[in-house]
């Protein structure tokens, strides 16, 4: 089965497939950080001047997204305080005459429209998303995970929606068979380039096991459908319901894509990664 561009689609379905919601599951623990997560979500642990929160934030306004739902946890309300805006520092910068910080602090409670919901229980990343059914609605929306930075001119959403016409799509990067155990792997059918049909996915195969190299990253465009698939799909054996086992519900009645991302990842949960983030975006700063 083909693919036909964005560019060949009439105006009225471009308008209708069009993605202005982003969904981002930040309820996790961030046990790699600990203790330092006891206090401080680990998303907001610094990439230089900014957290990892914000490139995310910053990487879904830059692809058109206008709303973003956040699924948080009852730990996580420093996260609340950091998007909200602050009167009171606002007032001490225009004081000393920091108009720089000033404007870079403004900035931060509007980028976009901002609404929270908890999940209640880490019960896995397919309840996160379910927990946003409400606030998302029938349409499609992008997922981001907080872990997953990736530098590039285009952010990574935008290199998805630039590909959507109206099917899921996952996001994935060639891994190495020594890594390849670490992720969720695509069986990838017809090829166009990076743009890959998904005719299988296998969770964290072995070298042996794996159908391909095309190891799935946090960033996802969802189908409405996701959800029903997420409500038929059972809890694993942890109890906790994943996100690729819906994936591979929906399959079944979907066609689902994946596009493997241009730009250079680093997986900020880990802290080798997070130090190779700094070290990326200090010198593009420097």
């Amino acid at each position: 089965m083909g693919i036909v561009p964005n560019t060949h689609l009439t105006p009225h379905i471009q308008q209708q497939m069009k993605i202005t919601k982003a969904v981002l599951p930040i309820a996790g623990r961030g046990t790699r950080f600990l203790p330092v997560t006891k206090a401080v979500p680990k998303e907001l642990l610094p990439i230089v001047d900014k957290p990892v929160l914000q490139y995310l934030i910053e990487e879904a306004v830059e692809s058109g997204i206008e709303e973003i739902i956040f699924v948080i946890s009852e730990d996580k309300r420093l996260i609340m305080d950091y998007l909200s805006s602050d009167k009171a520092l606002e007032a001490f910068l225009i004081k000393k005459g920091k108009m720089e910080a000033l404007k870079k602090v403004q900035a931060l409670s509007t980028l976009a429209h901002y609404h929270f919901v908890y999940q209640k229980e880490p019960n896995g990343d397919g309840d996160a998303i379910l927990s946003a059914e409400s606030l998302v609605g029938d349409e499609p929306f992008l997922v981001l995970f907080g872990d997953d930075i990736v530098k590039h001119a285009i952010p990574a959403g935008k290199q998805l929606m630039d590909q959507f016409t109206g099917k899921s799509m996952i996001a994935v990067e060639r891994v190495s068979m020594e890594m390849i155990s670490q992720y969720g792997v695509v069986s990838p059918g017809e090829t166009r380039g990076r743009l890959h049909e998904v005719v299988g996915l296998t969770e964290k195969p072995t070298p042996k096991e794996a159908p391909s190299d095309l190891g799935i990253i946090g960033k996802y465009i969802c189908s409405p459908a996701i959800f029903k698939a997420l409500k038929s799909t059972p809890s694993g054996k942890d109890g906790e319901l994943r996100l690729i086992d819906a994936f591979i519900e929906l399959a079944q009645s979907e066609t689902i894509w994946a596009y493997e991302i241009e730009g250079q990842r680093f997986d900020t949960g880990r802290p080798e990664g997070l130090i190779a983030a700094n070290n990326a975006f200090l010198k593009t700063n420097s």
